[in-house]
């Protein structure tokens, strides 16, 4: 995409539907006129009169201890600079969103005018009471020092400016393990820094902090090294300046043991790496564009251990590994204040965990066997959902331990669990499987690209590197098409209706003939229906041209699915084909089948349904609870319907111990871990969070999927095809961009699992 189209792509996101990224949204019942009378007057007298008698009551009735305040004045915006407060804004809405899906913490983005440091900090202090926790956020230095500095010591919440304390944090975890890895001690390594702003300053301290000696750091900013004859720095800056007058970089790395970049790209050259000592480590976190290319980095050095801020580099130092879980502990435990302690707690529970087992769902979102530690992975990624319960308890014990804590908590497996639960309600799941599928693009068939809408789902796949488009149907309106919307990048284009396509078409007819010519199909029909472009389409995945394909945004279900399955085989030992959805909902990724295909499944089927769905929940690296769904429970009713359903797992009972089944339940027991184990403690999934819905029958599957994406906008993923031998998948009629590029994903996962799959045999 030029330049042009990413600028109006990135617009129209920020505009479109609704300006901006975040919302308000109610948290009580208003329906009735009751409901209102409590939420205003007069019942909100209550809670009012209980706070003017305790004001601590003001956690307990209203949403100050999960509101958090992102503040700015838009002096140091990303690599923006002093570009306003109202020009800022788009940004701290970005960092609500960030906190809302990884900690689930409310934010209310606040940008204020004014550049002087009294008014600011008067500010904050004079809007502080609404919020649990203050985050400021592009501030520029020095001042962003001394604003924190006042607004810690004067306020009784947590304080915290991310630009410095965030990357000090995460760079630190990803030093301790690297200094373990290079098994050097850490009073007695050299630090070269590049950068000596607000970010660089605060990761000096903590380096200190953790055992650094003060003077075995040297630090250069634009003017050079930081040196006791310059007159121009700050007093902050002053700490570090026993740096040899005119120094250069080259010469403070000759031996240095560690290089922390946080200035400009490509300002670290090969040789500069080369004199440097044994076992080397670099933090090259300029962003986008490293002060040393990581390619380059560790072709020039093998002994290296190397992080940088971007995501498509192994140890991506990244903020958000940070301010969301900081802040989660530091609330839950209503702590006063942000201090070392917590800092510390939190970059020793970074470190701890990336020495720890990954789960499968980290390894598989990564395109990875298995990440162990090692030189490669010395700091937990991002979408690990372990950091939730893993750093916001270490820095809640640091803020109890440690004196500030005034709500402390009691009961600490009750509080993961809590923190767990809070991840429910984000879409980590498609980010997991758009993540994945970039680990290994495949060639995917577009069999209606000669739709508008088809062919933006084809250009993001291909601009986000998810897969490597192949696109179907008339050549000339698909270039026209290209053309309006900016799709420039040369992919191949077929028209199975020209001549052009006649040898191909003739292959792909001959050996489908040969295939069916004992099962009613002629010549004829076979040449006649390779025109058609999603037996076409069929034929290039069946022939290895192409490695999945994608149809249906134009075409009933079942019109697409005919040729599909004329075409494509069932996987080895598979006699049944179905579907499944997967659904993004409040308590996380649900799985419902069959939601396409089989109208009125019999007991074997429904066995056979939940077996390939656990299979493909297994694909997403989760491990399936499963529900069989119908209108009785465990025997309350003796309908064939729900006969049919105990049938089925009795049979998964007797021959599928290992897994996690059970029914014939009802939807809201199934659901309700606590209504279940209470009436049924009995059941397999007694006190477990059911994943996997398995219906009886086809009507009830695509009935509710549907009701839960229109009624809730609950985001669906599917029908994603189970049973066959081939990646094929099919769109809901009318899909979305956003839905038919998840589905894109979904077929390049698919075709990697396949493809591992047949590597095996």
């Amino acid at each position: 995409m030029d330049n042009h189209n990413k600028r109006r792509e990135a617009l129209l996101y920020h505009a479109k539907p609704t300006p901006g990224k975040i919302q308000v949204v109610p948290t009580k019942k208003y329906a009735t006129q009751r409901d209102l009378s409590l939420a205003y007057s007069p019942g909100v007298a209550e809670p009012c009169l209980e706070i003017a008698k305790d004001v601590n009551n003001v956690y307990k009735y209203t949403s100050k201890g999960n509101l958090v305040a992102v503040i700015t004045n838009g002096t140091a915006v990303l690599g923006l600079g002093d570009i306003g407060p109202e020009a800022s804004k788009p940004v701290m809405e970005g960092k609500a969103l960030l906190f809302k899906i990884f900690a689930d913490i409310d934010v209310f983005d606040i940008e204020v005018d004014t550049k002087d440091i009294d008014a600011f900090v008067e500010t904050v202090k004079n809007i502080a009471p609404t919020f649990g926790g203050i985050n400021l956020e592009d501030i520029k230095a020095p001042e962003s020092f001394e604003i924190e500095r006042r607004l810690v010591e004067e306020l009784n919440i947590p304080v915290m400016h991310d630009d410095q304390h965030g990357t000090a944090i995460i760079s630190s975890a990803a030093l301790l393990n690297a200094l373990e890895l290079a098994k050097k001690k850490i009073e007695k390594v050299k630090i070269v820094i590049s950068g000596a702003g607000s970010a660089a300053l605060a990761c000096a301290n903590l380096y200190v902090l953790l055992g650094v000696k003060h003077e075995n750091i040297i630090m250069f900013d634009k003017d050079g090294v930081l040196s006791s004859d310059r007159e121009d720095l700050s007093e902050l800056q002053k700490k570090y300046s026993h740096g040899s007058k005119n120094a250069t970089l080259k010469e403070a790395l000759s031996g240095a043991d560690v290089f922390l970049g946080l200035s400009a790209g490509n300002i670290l050259s090969p040789d500069m790496l080369l004199g440097m000592a044994k076992d080397p480590i670099v933090f090259a976190m300029a962003n986008p564009i490293p002060e040393i290319d990581y390619d380059l980095a560790i072709s020039t050095r093998k002994d290296i251990i190397m992080a940088t801020g971007r995501s498509d580099n192994p140890n991506q130092v990244n903020n958000v590994l940070g301010f969301p879980y900081i802040f989660r502990g530091a609330l839950d435990v209503r702590a006063t204040k942000i201090n070392e302690a917590m800092k510390m707690a939190a970059v020793k529970a970074l470190a701890a965990l990336a020495k720890e087992s990954v789960p499968e769902q980290v390894n598989i979102a990564y395109g990875e066997t298995k990440l162990i530690f090692g030189r490669d992975y010395i700091i937990p990624k991002p979408f690990d959902p372990r950091l939730i319960s893993t750093v916001a308890p270490a820095v809640a014990r640091a803020a109890m331990e440690s004196g500030v804590a005034l709500n402390p908590i009691l009961d600490w497996q009750k509080y993961e669990e809590e923190l767990l639960d809070r991840l429910g309600s984000d879409n980590k799941m498609v980010r997991l499987l758009a993540n994945r599928a970039k680990t290994d693009p495949k060639r995917v068939v577009f069999a209606e690209a000669d739709h508008l809408d088809v062919l933006k789902a084809a250009q993001i796949a291909f601009e986000d590197n998810i897969a490597f488009p192949i696109l179907l149907g008339n050549k000339e309106i698909i270039l026209e098409l290209k053309e309006e919307i900016g799709f420039l990048a040369e992919v191949p284009i077929y028209d199975p209706k020209t001549k052009e396509e006649d040898k191909r078409r003739n292959e792909y007819a001959d050996i489908f003939w040969n295939s069916r010519q004992r099962r009613g199909i002629s010549l004829l029909d076979s040449q006649k229906w390779m025109r058609e472009r999603n037996y076409f389409a069929a034929m290039m995945v069946n022939q290895g041209h192409a490695d999945a394909m994608v149809s249906g945004y134009s075409r009933s279900y079942a019109s697409i699915i005919k040729p599909i399955l004329q075409l494509i085989d069932k996987a080895p030992g598979i006699s049944l084909v179905a579907t499944t959805n997967m659904m993004m909902t409040n308590r996380g990724p649900m799985f419902l089948s069959d939601t396409a295909i089989n109208p009125n499944p019999s007991a074997d089927d429904l066995a056979k349904i939940a077996l390939m769905t656990a299979k493909t929940v297994r694909m997403f690296g989760m491990e399936p609870v499963i529900a069989m769904i119908s209108f009785s429970n465990f025997g309350s009713s003796s309908n064939p319907s729900t006969n049919k359903v105990r049938d089925a797992v009795k049979f998964l009972h007797e021959n599928h111990p290992e897994l996690q089944v059970d029914g014939e339940i009802q939807a809201d027991f199934a659901l309700n871990s606590d209504m279940l184990k209470n009436k049924f403690p009995f059941s397999k999934l007694a006190g477990k969070k059911v994943n996997t819905l398995i219906f009886p029958n086809l009507e009830s599957a695509n009935i509710t999927y549907k009701l839960l994406k229109e009624l809730y906008k609950v985001d669906s993923i599917g029908p994603i095809m189970l049973g066959m031998d081939k990646p094929v998948h099919i769109f809901q009629l009318g899909a979305s961009v956003e839905e038919m590029v998840n589905m894109v994903a979904v077929a390049v996962v698919d075709a990697q699992e396949k493809e591992k799959r047949n590597r095996v045999k």
